[in-house]
């Protein structure tokens, strides 16, 4: 199930990428979609400034978040900082130019599409402190106590193996590092049968969990002073009502989405000892 799930998850961002739709996929207009949009307004909605939006090399911003992470994550000049499913580059390139030329950023993408898209970004932006690697979340291929902040926005719900990813951002932490992470999660328990939809899982939704669950397991992987900096509703109606025809769900299961969907966005630690 958790390899469907991967190749569904993997064939929407793919379409995303070569502007086929919205990481939520299938929809004749990205503003269709709950966890996309039309590109900057979508952006702005979760948090990103316009500034920060007009700094971008084009195509690195495909409005795929549900926050921004880099908002609290303090990142300092000549820091290493690594991006979890970081689609077309927008964090890391936000975070590239805090960095500086001291510092490095590392994406972790695991579709080939996305890394393309990205990397063409970059030349074009004159970004030489950014790099994109094929990978999964779930296995980062980075070496142990790489970063000293790890961000990811809007990825890690569409996991198979939330555990997992959490214990592998403590991995790549160095002893003091930091976490800001932006994610989709549950106020209240989703119906066997929203669970079960392929297509709301890749949606950005089947697959969350409830909040608790999700915090829960960022301390179970070691990290600490879990905190909820920011939480809003994840999306607009009209966008799940458009997600939930193509899932082939009812009205219903709109109203059940629309009470349980929160967005977050937290930040936590790595002991230093």
């Amino acid at each position: 199930m958790s390899g469907d799930i991967r190749e569904a998850v993997r064939e929407r961002y793919r379409a995303a990428a070569t502007g086929g739709s919205s990481c939520c996929g299938g929809v004749a207009a990205a503003e269709a979609s709950p966890c996309c949009g039309s590109g900057g307004s979508r952006s702005v909605q979760f948090g990103y400034s316009f500034e920060e939006l007009r700094a971008l090399p084009a195509g690195a911003d495909l409005a795929l978040g549900c926050g921004n992470p880099t908002a609290i994550a303090g990142i300092n000049a000549g820091e290493t900082v690594i991006d979890l499913g970081s689609g077309g580059g927008i964090d890391c390139f936000l975070a590239a130019r805090r960095v500086g030329s001291g510092g490095r950023v590392i994406g972790v993408d695991m579709t080939h599409e996305m890394l393309t898209r990205a990397r063409a970004a970059a030349e074009a932006g004159g970004f030489t402190n950014v790099e994109f690697r094929l990978g999964e979340i779930e296995n980062l291929p980075v070496a142990d106590a790489t970063a000293d902040l790890v961000i990811s926005n809007c990825v890690i719900n569409l996991s198979p193996d939330k555990s997992r990813v959490f214990d592998e951002v403590f991995r790549v932490l160095k002893p003091g590092g930091r976490v800001s992470i932006s994610d989709v999660v549950l106020a209240s328990e989703l119906s066997p049968e929203i669970r079960a939809n392929a297509r709301l899982f890749s949606g950005c939704i089947a697959g969350a969990l409830l909040e608790e669950d999700y915090l829960g397991r960022l301390r179970a992987a070691g990290l600490a002073e879990v905190v909820v900096e920011k939480s809003v509703p994840y999306a607009k109606i009209e966008h799940l009502e458009s997600l939930a025809r193509e899932a082939g769900v009812g009205t219903e299961a709109v109203e059940e989405i629309v009470a349980a969907t929160r967005s977050i966005t937290v930040r936590a630690h790595k002991p230093s000892g």
